[in-house]
């Protein structure tokens, strides 16, 4: 899978190809340099699992910075 295609993926679907590459590789049938080449896909597509749950975050910060700032607020009045 070509790297643009990777930056392209939700989480969900970096998730699910990263569990069949798992599985491939857990079931030991398979070529040394075949192996390498899955595990350095697993490596890219866990990036971008990691780049989507860090986005996720930011968003929820972002959100709950939002929310803090909006609400209530005393103002003062003339005491004069």
């Amino acid at each position: 899978m070509a790297s643009n295609d990777r930056a392209k993926l939700s989480f969900e679907q970096a998730l699910e190809k990263l569990e069949q590459l798992i599985a491939q590789m857990e079931d030991g049938d398979i070529a040394l340099a075949d192996l390498l080449e899955k595990y350095e896909s697993g490596t890219a597509l866990l990036r971008v699992c990691e780049t989507r749950l860090k986005e996720a975050e930011l968003k929820i910060e972002q959100l709950r910075a939002s929310a803090e700032g909006v609400g209530l607020t005393a103002f003062e009045t003339d005491k004069s």
